[in-house]
């Protein structure tokens, strides 16, 4: 494990499971659904193609500092779109560096235009702790002699 290794990595070992939501559903299902999975945004799919990213940030920015009713506001209102995204190819490290440049939280992963997982903030820092955690497992085996070789 390394920063370099591969979002497709990460999704090994994470999984690919996917939350969703349609561009028509009211931002309320939204965040209703979002509390039920423990997840801080949903993509935003139509006929299987990505439509946008609807996060708390947008709730919390579009809905209630805009003081608009959640029961009546449709998620296409406040998703975030265009997306940007990843493909499995692309680094942990490119993966940071775009949450940063960006200013998100969240990265959907397509293959060939189909979405194939979702990689957080979170998922990248833990992915880097425990390649940290693995090379100081090797340094200190090498320096008690215990390094194979």
């Amino acid at each position: 494990m390394k920063s370099s290794d591969t979002v497709n990595s990460v999704l090994s070992s994470k999984g690919r499971q996917v939350w969703s939501v349609a561009p028509t559903a009211t931002v309320l299902e939204a965040i209703r659904a979002m509390s039920n999975k423990g997840v801080g945004a949903l993509l935003v799919m139509s006929h299987g193609r990505l439509d946008g990213i609807v996060s708390e940030r947008d709730y919390a920015r579009k809905v209630i500092l805009q003081d608009r009713s959640s029961k009546m506001t449709q998620v296409r209102e406040i998703m975030t779109s265009p997306v940007v995204i990843v493909t499995p190819e692309d680094s942990v490290e490119e993966c940071m560096r775009l949450m940063t440049e960006h200013r998100i939280r969240h990265l959907p992963v397509l293959d060939r235009n189909v979405v194939v997982g979702i990689v957080s903030i979170g998922d990248l820092v833990n992915w880097i702790i425990a390649t940290q955690d693995e090379t100081i497992g090797h340094l200190e085996g090498y320096i008690a002699g215990k390094y194979p070789g």
